[in-house]
């Protein structure tokens, strides 16, 4: 009996790091937020008044925050259909090197070790209108760069930035995908006359979808939440709010702005969509998935 008591304990013992983490870091400062939504509080801290739901009424009548929710959908889908794209892309692509491939993909795995406020700052300075790079052969070709004054070129330039570092996350696992996919499949549809492009969508893809799959929900959190670093080193919201996604937003009402009721219910608000989104992944897209 002792035995089979100490069985039924150990699982919960080796979990109980990992939950008290999960419960420290997650549920802890959700359910705070949730608490704070309800209350409209004093800049300093002083005091506290229960509003109920007005903070989130506010909030859905704030023409700053509908502005910023679409940036967001805009920002995320970016982000997330061009890393993984670019991955899958140079994955297939570093799969058949065969001299000096682990050289390759190496190579192509680096940037992922650089911080996003840090990849942020070099693409900064190579897009900087008077010294970058980037900027002066675009000028050479006639465009004319500033994102310090254009929203959409500033937009353009904070998802090149988390771009450039998730692909190198995104192609770690497709890497991984492709080395498990058995060759006699391959071989048997190219004596099935199949030619690459066929091979790849009928043999390759389909068993790529759970790690596609995957990437999609991690890539589509990073969007939302990973991203901040990088729009606070680049471009700080601006210019007028054309990369404020939602994460910058509910720091800047929050934490500048010492607007606590206000930024608590947007951050609710935040979490519900980004629940709802990947329900709606695993609702729909799931079905699609190969296992």
């Amino acid at each position: 009996m002792a035995t089979f008591q100490r069985h039924r304990i150990t699982p919960w013992l080796l979990l109980a790091p990992q939950l008290a983490v999960v419960a420290v870091f997650f549920f802890w400062p959700a359910v705070q937020g949730l608490y704070q939504s309800l209350f409209a509080q004093d800049a300093f801290g002083l005091g506290s008044e229960f509003v109920g739901l007005q903070n989130f009424i506010d909030v859905l009548e704030d023409s700053e925050f509908l502005n910023s929710l679409l940036i967001t959908v805009v920002f995320t889908l970016a982000v997330a259909v061009l890393s993984l794209g670019i991955a899958l892309l140079l994955a297939v692509q570093a799969d058949r090197v065969i001299r000096c491939a682990r050289f390759y993909r190496t190579l192509l795995i680096w940037p992922y070790a650089v911080a996003p406020a840090v990849a942020a700052v070099l693409w900064n300075f190579m897009f900087d209108p008077s010294l970058g790079v980037i900027s002066h052969a675009l000028e050479w070709l006639g465009i004319h760069w500033d994102h310090r004054v254009n929203g959409h070129q500033a937009l353009l330039l904070v998802i090149i930035a988390c771009v450039w570092v998730q692909v190198s996350y995104n192609l770690v696992f497709f890497l991984a995908g492709l080395q498990a996919i058995p060759q006699s499949l391959l071989e048997a549809a190219t004596i099935d006359a199949a030619g690459p492009w066929r091979r790849f969508w009928s043999v390759t893809f389909p068993l790529l979808s759970p790690t596609a799959f995957f990437l999609l929900v991690t890539n589509t959190t990073y969007a939302f939440f990973e991203t901040f670093g990088a729009i606070d080193a680049t471009t700080q919201g601006g210019p007028g709010g054309s990369t404020r996604t939602l994460i910058y937003k509910i720091f800047q009402d929050g934490f500048v702005g010492l607007d606590f009721g206000h930024s608590a219910a947007q951050s609710v608000m935040l979490m519900l969509v980004v629940g709802l989104l990947t329900l709606i992944q695993f609702r729909y897209i799931e079905r699609k998935v190969h296992y």
